[in-house]
Parts: structure tokens; sequence; C-alpha cells
């Protein structure tokens, strides 16, 4: 068996509130004779009929073709719609991103109607793997006859944030195909009051109650992903953007090994709540220094308050990845961060 679905059941009262469907997981057949799947995750082909295309695309492609800002505006996910049944058609089925739209009587919709195996309701929304080829992932949405244009319109939001949560989910399980180094996440809890899940592939240094964590695979000039972890005590009650900062620019100078300066150019920050404990994020650009090499990259730096220890954190993680999209490599670092607790220390 080298398949699975994962089907969106409707739920009346989430409906209600304009949300369609629960998933769950179901298996399906194999697909041993399947050609193997072409392209990347993050090109979505999208069939559907072309009135219903015309009518929906926009609102449905810029909801699809969502941006984040790392350094700059990036797209999570291409469109590439394709008119079903042509020959353009049979070859962009076999690339591994597939989005289907249409009634249970669209020629179209057969194969993962069947792949689900199992009456739908529609308005549905159901992830099938392996339809037409390996490795290939297939959103189906089914729609109800005549309804086709109101339908998908108003799947459209929940359609997009599914897609945002598989991007997410499947980053962080590629980060975690090497292991959490669990005696890392024992070692610091016991000595040094905090504890996070970081995969083994990273290397782990300290220096003066500065924890550092860096992944520069497979080459440095080409990808460096590092956080470091430090804190001061008492937790002093005035504290605000410009004292953070500061903060970092004092570890970025001392503990760093290349420079970094802070663009204020485009920020998102604001508080939060990180497991249980008052926090506060910064995101923005930091660059090199002007007349050095020109090399930049995306960071983003919390304080974490830990009453309890008296004790508040600092969390700074920066990537460096020049020429690569960088929002996978984002999420990554902040999965990592985001799992910092502190111990009863």
């Amino acid at each position: 068996m080298c398949s699975r679905i994962r089907a969106a059941v409707p739920d009346r009262g989430r409906r209600a509130a304009g949300t369609a469907a629960l998933i769950m997981i179901l298996p399906v057949a194999g697909c041993e004779n399947l050609p193997l799947a072409l392209g990347d995750f993050n090109s979505i082909i999208l069939t559907a009929a072309p009135a219903v295309w015309e009518e929906t695309r926009g609102d449905l492609v810029p909801a699809l073709e969502r941006t984040v800002f790392t350094v700059r505006d990036e797209k999570i996910f291409t469109v590439m719609p394709g008119t079903p049944g042509t020959e353009t058609w049979f070859k962009l089925r076999r690339l591994k991103q597939q989005l289907v739209i249409g009634t249970q009587t669209d020629p179209w919709m057969a194969g993962p109607l069947e792949k689900i195996g199992e009456p739908v309701t529609p308005p549905q929304i159901a992830h099938v793997e392996n339809v037409w080829a390996r490795n290939q992932v297939v959103t189906a949405v089914v729609l109800e006859e005549g309804r086709e244009v109101e339908g998908l319109l108003e799947l459209t939001p929940e359609l997009s944030e599914i897609y945002v949560d598989w991007f997410r989910d499947r980053s962080v399980a590629r980060m975690f195909v090497t292991e959490p180094d669990s005696a890392l996440s024992l070692q610091l809890a016991r000595d040094h009051g905090f504890t996070l899940l970081v995969p083994a592939v990273y290397r782990y240094q300290v220096t003066d109650s500065v924890h550092i964590f860096r992944n520069d695979n497979p080459d440095p000039s080409e990808l460096i992903r590092q956080f470091a972890i430090t804190w001061q005590t008492p937790i002093e009650p005035d504290f605000d953007t410009e004292d953070l900062l500061a903060w970092r620019a004092r570890i970025v100078d001392r503990y760093y090994n290349y420079p970094q300066v802070v663009s204020d150019d485009r920020v998102v920050e604001g508080p939060e709540t990180l497991n249980g404990h008052q926090a506060y994020a910064y995101q923005a650009v930091w660059k090199n220094p002007p007349g050095d090499f020109p090399a930049a990259g995306p960071f983003i730096v919390r304080s974490v308050d830990c009453p309890q220890q008296g004790r508040r954190y600092l969390i700074d993680a920066w990537l460096y990845a020049p020429g690569k999209d960088k929002y996978e490599y984002m999420v990554q670092l902040d999965e990592i961060t985001s799992s910092f607790r502190c111990t009863g220390r």
C-alpha cells in the first residue's frame, strides 16, 4: 500500500460558522504501476471547468498564491491552470501538486473520487495521494451540481488555509527526517533551565551562557540556519523593542561570526504567548554593514519571560539562504524556537 487519503468530512456545526470540513485519514489502494510524479510541491496544477475557472479565478488565485514576507514578498505556492481533456492537461497530471475542482459527474473528478472509495457529500474537500503518479498529492474540491461557482467561492478561504497548513506540516516533517536530539533536550533542562526540540543535525556550543545552535549543511556559503538563546535577570519591568534589539546587537557583535545590522524597511512585531510564557516577537531583515560582503536574510527575535526563574530569555533565529526561497526554512526555525520551555530549575 503506497497511498493515503485525508478526506475532509462535512461537519454541520462548523459549516454554520463558515468552515467546510473536518479531516480524517483513510487507506486506499496501491500505486505500483504509476509513473513517478514530476516537478515540485509548490506549483499547484488546477483543473476546473473553464466557465468555473473564469468566474472564480480573481478570488481563487490570490487566495492560493498567498505571500509571506522573508526578505521580500514570497509566494508559498504558484497556480498553473490546466484545461481538462487537452494534451497539455494529460502531461500536467504527472506533476506533484494537483487541485481538481468539479462535481461528481465531471470526468476529471473520476480518478480522485475512485481513490476516496466511499460516498462524498458536496461541498467537500478531500486529499488523496498517488492518483495519476507516485509521490503526488491531489486535493479534490467536490461541488454541488448547479452551485459550482458559489460553492467554490464559499470554500476558497478554507482551501487557502488547508494549503498553508499542509506546507507548514510538510516543512516540519522534512526537518525532522533528522530525529530530534533528545539527549541535548534533557541536558539543557537539567543544566541550564530551559529545553526545546532541536534536530540532531544542529551543532551546539555554549559560551558565557550564550547557547548557539547552528546548521550550515551542506555548505555555509549556500545555507545557514542558526539560533541563539541567552537570558538576563532580574526581569526588568520597563523593556521595549529598542531594548530587545540592543540586546540582540550585543549578542551579534560578541558571539556571531559575521556582523549584522537590522533593516527596518519591513517589520512584523507584537506580543505573544509561547507555551504559557509571556513573550514578544520582532521579525525583520538583517544585513551585513555597508562596505562588507552584501549578505542578508530574515530573522525573528523573541523575549520570553519566565518569572519562576526570575529570567527574561532572548531567542534569536536567523537565516542565510542566498538565491533560495526562504519561507520553508523560517517555518523550521520557528518550529524549533517555538518549542522553547522554561523548566523548574
